[in-house]
């Protein structure tokens, strides 16, 4: 992409998280399902645009490229909401100040997420070993994902920074609403809101570890990538409010994650192999696994796991049914 490309959607992203910002600043209630519903199709909406836009004026495969990005992205981006809610059960956040603390948290974690991007473009283009690397840590980290099953409160412990912050910071022990900073017989003092604020953009950041690697298996383009991130950290706080209480139903969403990881850490490894010029090992040829494959692949993945997850918990509805029902 041109300078001028690239100058247009930052000051484009830029506008809509400053819009973002006013909205929240007006809001004086709680998140409703309504407006998650409204803003998550808002959000979707505008990816959507954005992905026509590169179909209708972008060469090459750019257009795809950017739709299974952005589907890999959100998808993984999910399971950061399991830990957002353990984040925000484990300070007891007031509902008020849910919103503004995601809001802030991944705000701060997209500019992070910017430099690990742009350091993960430089090392491919640098040297094509590296996809080696990628690969090998994606699937290494689908098989730990599948084995270690589903989130709970281990998935969340406060690491060395955020205790180190609770002895610097002159920090309160109590909330004031939604604000970050406060008076206490006349000296400012910090909310817990900036240690919560802290924990889920470094959160957000581990788990960057995990989903950056998968959309560089699936484009090494930064644009594409940069925007494909931006755009499913944009929907994901008002994913949290929409599907907070949903997220326990998805049981085999971990599962799920754990196969695209795989497939695409394969596909990583397996064009490190064409790029070293090896072509077949033994009698297995290695195929070339184009774009819309790998789109067909994730969508299909979650398509499955969905279904499975939706059936199996109304399953073990009907058998609590049954049971509380003999026990009366």
């Amino acid at each position: 992409m041109s300078p001028a490309v690239w100058v247009l959607t930052i000051a484009g992203l830029l506008a809509i998280v400053a819009f973002d910002l006013i909205v929240i600043a007006r809001r004086n209630h709680t998140v409703t399902i309504k407006d998650a519903t409204r803003w998550v199709l808002f959000y979707v909406g505008l990816a959507g645009l954005f992905a026509l836009g590169l179909f209708l004026f972008s060469p090459g495969q750019s257009g795809s490229e950017f739709v299974a990005g952005y589907i890999t992205e959100y998808s993984l981006s999910v399971d950061n909401l399991f830990v957002f809610v353990i984040i925000m059960a484990r300070f007891a956040v007031p509902s008020l100040a849910q919103d503004k603390v995601l809001y802030i948290g991944i705000v701060v974690s997209m500019l992070l997420r910017a430099v690990f991007i742009l350091a993960g473009a430089a090392a491919i283009s640098a040297a094509s070993w590296v996809f080696y690397i990628f690969g090998a840590f994606l699937v290494y980290t689908a098989v730990r994902l599948a084995i270690e099953g589903e989130n709970d409160e281990s998935d969340f412990q406060e690491n060395v920074v955020i205790r180190g912050m609770r002895r610097i910071l002159p920090l309160q022990h109590d909330y004031d609403g939604a604000k970050l900073v406060t008076r206490t017989d006349g000296r400012r003092m910090l909310t817990p809101l900036v240690i919560v604020i802290s924990a889920i953009g470094m959160a957000n950041v581990i788990f960057a570890l995990d989903s950056i690697p998968a959309i560089f298996g699936l484009t090494q383009d930064a644009y594409i990538v940069l925007t494909a991130n931006a755009f499913a950290l944009m929907g994901l706080r008002q994913l949290y409010f929409l599907i907070g209480g949903l997220l326990e139903r998805v049981v085999y969403l971990n599962v799920g994650l754990s196969v695209i990881l795989a497939f695409i850490g394969v596909k990583l490894i397996i064009e490190a192999l064409h790029g070293s010029h090896i072509d077949d090992i033994g009698a297995i040829h290695l195929p070339h696994i184009g774009i819309l494959t790998s789109l067909g692949f994730i969508v299909g993945t979650l398509f499955v796991t969905t279904v499975a997850s939706l059936l199996k918990s109304a399953r073990d509805n009907r058998r609590e049914a049954i049971r509380i029902k003999i026990d009366e």
